[in-house]
C-alpha cells in the first residue's frame, strides 16, 4: 500500500466509524523519555503528561457520539509557529494541539551520593498566550480544553492530587488518597484519571562509587494505580506486583524507577511499558489483572509519546532514517503495514495526517539539536514551530513539551 492509499484509506475509516473527528492524542502519556538510539534501561526516566479533555465532550475511539463542542473550537486549525523561541516564550500550536506547558529538569544534589530529578514548569497564560514558570508542583497533566489540569505538589510521592483551574492558578479541589501517588495520566475523554502509586519518589538519582554519573534508583518502588472518576475524585486502588526479581537488570521484574500507568488510548484498559518484557508493554483490566494485549494496541511502543491516532487506524512508531536522514514510521494498528513519515521523534497527532515531532535541521550533524515541527503523511515538507533546542540529551536546560487539544 502506497503513501496516498494508506491516507485515504484511514479517512475513510475515520468517515465510517464515528461522525466526528475525536480528539488527538496529545502528549505522551506518562512514559520514560528513553535516548533514542542508545535506550539505556538505567536512565534517568523523564516524564510527560498525557493530556485529554475535562468537562468537554468528546468521543472514546469507537465510540460514535458526537463531539458537541463549539464550531470554532473544532474547525481551528491555524498553525502558530515561534521558531525563533527555545524555550518558547508566546503560545505554538498546529491545528487544534497546543504546547499547553513545558517543563525544564534539573538535578537538585541533596548529598554526596543522593539526588532528585525536579521538574519546573511553564504553563500557557491563554489571556496573554505567554508561558509563564510555576514551581509549585512537581507533576502537571494538563487537560485538553485547556481549562483543568491535574497536579501533584513538590515532595514525591503525594498524598492527594490538586485540580487546578488554569484561568485562575487555583485548585478548585483536592483528591485525598490512601496510597501515594507520583505520576498522573487521564483518559481520552477526561473522565478518568490514572495515577501511578509509589512506596518511594521514583525520581531520586543515585551516584555509585567512583562514577561521576547521576542514575535512577532501583528497584522501581511502583505498587499499583488508581483509577478515579475526574468529576467527583472517587475510585478505587489496583495493586499490580513486578513479575521476577525486580534486581535483575535482565530480567522481566526488571523496570524503570519511574514506569508510570495509563488508560490505553482506547479508554478500555491500564497499560505500561515493561523494557524487559518480550513484548515490551503490559495491559491490565480496570481491577489491576494481567489481559492480552488488544489486537489494535499490539503495535503501540511506550516510548514513542504521539501513540495512536485519533480515529485509532494509525500508530506512531519508532525512528526510521530510511528515506530521510531523519524519519518515523506510522503504522497501520491492524495490517502493521509501515509508512515513512518526516520526523525524528513524534510527539503528538494533529488530526489523523499530521504530527508535532522533534527534527533536526537540515544540515544539521547533532542529533540533540532539535526543535519542534510539524509534519504530514505523503509530504517532504516539515513546518518548524519552535527554535532549537540546545545542548545533548540529559543536559540541563533542554524544555520537554506537553500537549494538550483546545
Amino acid at each position: 500500500m502506497n503513501v496516498e492509499e494508506l491516507v485515504r484509506d484511514s479517512l475513510r475509516e475515520l468517515a465510517d466509524e464515528q461522525t466526528s473527528a475525536g480528539p488527538g492524542l496529545a502528549d505522551r502519556v506518562l512514559v520514560t523519555r528513553r535516548r533514542r538510539r542508545t535506550r539505556r534501561i538505567a536512565s534517568v526516566a523523564a516524564v510527560t503528561a498525557a493530556v485529554v479533555a475535562i468537562g468537554v465532550a468528546v468521543p472514546l475511539l469507537d465510540s460514535g457520539k458526537e463531539d458537541v463542542r463549539p464550531a470554532d473550537v473544532v474547525q481551528k486549525s491555524e498553525d502558530v509557529a515561534h521558531p525563533d523561541q527555545s524555550p518558547p516564550r508566546d503560545l505554538i500550536s498546529a491545528g487544534n494541539t497546543v504546547l499547553a506547558a513545558y517543563y525544564v529538569p534539573r538535578t537538585v544534589k541533596h548529598s554526596a551520593g543522593q539526588a532528585e530529578l525536579v521538574r519546573d514548569y511553564w504553563l500557557l497564560d491563554q489571556k496573554t498566550d505567554t508561558y509563564v514558570k510555576t514551581t509549585k508542583w512537581s507533576y502537571v497533566a494538563v487537560a485538553p480544553g485547556l481549562k483543568t489540569a491535574a497536579v501533584l505538589e513538590r515532595e514525591l510521592p503525594a498524598s492527594r492530587i490538586g485540580m487546578l483551574d488554569l484561568a485562575t492558578g487555583k485548585v478548585e479541589r483536592w483528591i485525598e488518597l490512601d496510597h501515594k501517588v507520583a505520576g498522573l495520566s487521564f483518559s481520552r475523554d477526561g473522565l478518568k484519571l490514572v495515577a501511578t502509586t509509589y512506596g518511594e519518589n521514583p525520581d531520586q538519582l543515585v551516584k555509585t562509587e567512583g562514577s561521576d554519573f547521576w542514575d535512577q534508583k532501583q528497584p522501581s518502588t511502583r505498587t499499583g494505580f488508581y483509577l478515579l472518576d475526574t468529576l467527583s475524585g472517587k475510585g478505587s486502588w489496583s495493586e499490580v506486583k513486578l513479575k521476577g526479581d525486580p534486581n535483575d537488570p535482565m530480567g522481566a521484574g526488571f523496570i524503570n524507577a519511574r514506569q508510570d500507568f495509563a488508560l490505553s488510548p482506547d479508554g478500555r484498559h491500564v497499560w505500561a511499558g515493561n523494557p524487559m518484557g518480550d513484548i515490551g508493554k503490559q495491559f491490565y483490566d480496570f481491577a489491576g489483572a494481567e489481559v492480552p494485549v488488544p489486537a489494535d494496541q499490539k503495535h503501540l511502543q511506550w516510548y514513542v509519546d504521539a501513540w495512536q491516532s485519533p480515529s485509532g487506524s494509525l500508530v506512531a512508531g519508532d525512528f526510521a532514517g530510511k528515506k530521510w536522514k531523519t524519519s518515523s514510521w506510522v503504522i497501520d494498528a491492524r495490517t502493521g503495514r509501515k509508512t515513512e513519515v518526516r520526523g525524528q521523534q513524534l510527539l503528538a497527532w494533529v488530526g489523523d495526517t499530521s504530527l508535532i515531532a522533534w527534527d533536526m535541521g537540515p544540515d544539521s550533524k547533532n542529533e540533540f539539536h532539535q526543535r519542534l515541527v510539524k509534519v504530514t503523511i505523503g509530504s517532504a515538507k516539515t513546518v518548524p514551530l519552535s527554535g532549537f533546542r540546545k545542548g545533548n540529551d540529559g543536559d540541563a536546560g533542554r524544555w520537554e513539551p506537553v500537549f494538550a487539544e483546545r
